[in-house]
């Protein structure tokens, strides 16, 4: 057997390893070119469960339907969500981990090839294989459907039966004082993204005492959703550009419309949460198309509705800050928002809000000027923080907006965790991926601690250290000066 040439020998190992090392990826369904989700590093661990209810109140929100199949292309028939919450400490799921990609590869792969414009059998396929290579079975780590934190040392004299398999809630003599009670957010996700594309972020919060809803919402902005209809039915709602309605709707018409959607998805949303909260945790789970929720009957009155916030980004902050909009009230009983890249290009941006409200800009959002009917968009968010600020003067709310630096449209998204080098090279960031994220999370958690004591704390104590984007007029602390820029702060 003739020997190999140095030049060939190392040829030959590299190829070897890159063989093996894509087996070994493969074997183990891992994808090629990504990394897992890291653990939550809050003091809680983090439990997770999908929810989708049959709408109280279904109706469409236009008369438009889709080309392609006749269907209204704005209806409300059911809400879905996944909440992630402060979990039983060490209390591991018999459950399979929730895939990262909720419903399945071949649908948001079609989804994102109908983004492209380019939706065809062999596109789709080929969109399928990349997805596969950079997320493949990716999971979230938090346990799906364990008790609430809480749940065994609170419920030691809960009065359990066995009905039809189940544990069923039917007395206590639990003093309702003794109960912990957790703060709850809901929160919206932007254009082509889903209710899983922010798991890291809401998942830290939830591990830091906060039960949050992620929304999954079915306007045609996500890649691909299926709706699990009551009579057992099922409906795919893809992304859905306005040539592909008839009639065809003005931009204007098309983004009211999506929004008014989310809104009732989120009103649905908090219904079902308030539910839960008042003991019909098991009508919940029997009503449940994904078949999840077995410990919500132990979650009576262990929410605290006095506090309840709602989020989102970019096309989900647009929602959030009109979801504010006469909040707090019993549809909408938010006391506080936070705003991350409220969009640019997804209808006007709403002033009429009287809480709080957190507006963080990824460095890409406040450095890239974009008019915004008629005026700078970085202008008008100012405004509306500023008056927020004016308004509440005196009083204990009050509104930050601010820039953090390094950051991208992307950064608070799970995206760069699972794909880091790719999202660096492509979107210029240049913070680390975990420590933008992480930014993104103590500072959520200052402005949600706020909103409980009245007392500030990190950035939120701060003044304002730039009145427009990369001016400075005062100098921050050196460890925040690295990472914010505050545009509008109530400290004087």
């Amino acid at each position: 057997m003739a020997r190999l040439t140095p030049r060939l020998a190392i040829r030959y190992l590299l190829v070897t390893f890159i063989a093996m090392y894509g087996a070994k990826r493969w074997l183990s369904g891992q994808p090629l070119l990504s990394d897992s989700l890291p653990a939550y590093s809050g003091p809680y661990d983090v439990g997770t469960v999908d929810i989708e209810i049959p709408a109280v109140h279904p109706r469409k929100f236009s008369d438009a339907v889709h080309k392609e199949t006749g269907e209204p292309a704005f209806e409300l028939e059911t809400v879905m969500f996944s909440i992630f919450y402060p979990a039983e400490k060490g209390v591991h799921s018999k459950r399979p981990k929730h895939n990262w990609i909720p419903e399945s590869g071949k649908l948001y792969a079609e989804g994102y090839a109908r983004f492209a414009g380019i939706s065809t059998w062999i596109t789709n396929k080929l969109f399928e294989g990349g997805l596969w290579s950079l997320v493949g079975s990716t999971t979230i780590p938090a346990q799906v459907d364990v008790p609430i934190h809480g749940a065994s040392e609170h419920g030691k004299r809960d009065v359990i039966r066995e009905e039809e398999g189940q544990a069923v809630l039917v007395g206590s003599e639990q003093k309702e004082a003794q109960k912990e009670q957790f703060p709850v957010i809901v929160f919206s996700h932007g254009m082509a993204s889903g209710r899983t594309s922010y798991t890291h972020y809401l998942g830290e919060l939830a591990s830091r005492g906060y039960v949050v809803a992620a929304v999954e919402h079915r306007d045609g902005s996500g890649p691909g959703t299926i709706v699990y209809k009551a009579d057992g039915t099922q409906k795919t709602v893809f992304h859905a550009p306005a040539d592909a309605l008839d009639p065809v709707p003005e931009t204007e018409e098309l983004k009211r419309v999506q929004l008014a959607l989310r809104q009732a998805e989120v009103e649905e949303t908090v219904r079902v949460l308030r539910a839960i909260n008042n003991g019909d945790g098991q009508d919940v789970h029997r009503a449940n198309a994904r078949k999840e929720g077995d410990t919500l009957v132990y979650w009576r009155h262990r929410l605290n509705f006095d506090q309840v916030i709602m989020a989102g980004h970019s096309y989900g902050a647009t929602l959030a800050m009109q979801a504010l909009k006469g909040a707090p009230n019993d549809l909408r009983p938010f006391v506080g928002g936070i705003a991350l890249d409220p969009g640019k290009s997804s209808g006007p941006l709403n002033a009429n809000i009287d809480v709080p409200l957190l507006v963080v800009h990824s460095q890409s959002w406040s450095s890239k000027r974009s008019i915004f009917f008629g005026r700078p968009h970085f202008d008008t968010v100012k405004e509306i923080v500023e008056g927020i600020v004016d308004k509440q003067h005196g009083n204990k709310k009050a509104g930050w907006f601010m820039t953090a630096k390094g950051t991208t449209h992307p950064t608070v998204t799970d995206a760069p965790l699972i794909e880091p080098l790719l999202l660096s090279w492509t979107t210029g960031a240049t913070v680390d991926v975990k420590e933008g994220l992480m930014q993104y999370v103590q500072t959520s958690k200052d402005f949600l601690s706020y909103l409980v004591d009245g007392k500030l704390s990190g950035v939120l104590s701060q003044r304002v250290s730039h009145p427009r984007y990369n001016h400075e007029t005062r100098k921050l602390p050196e460890d925040m000066s690295k990472i914010w820029q505050i545009h509008v702060s109530p400290v004087e």
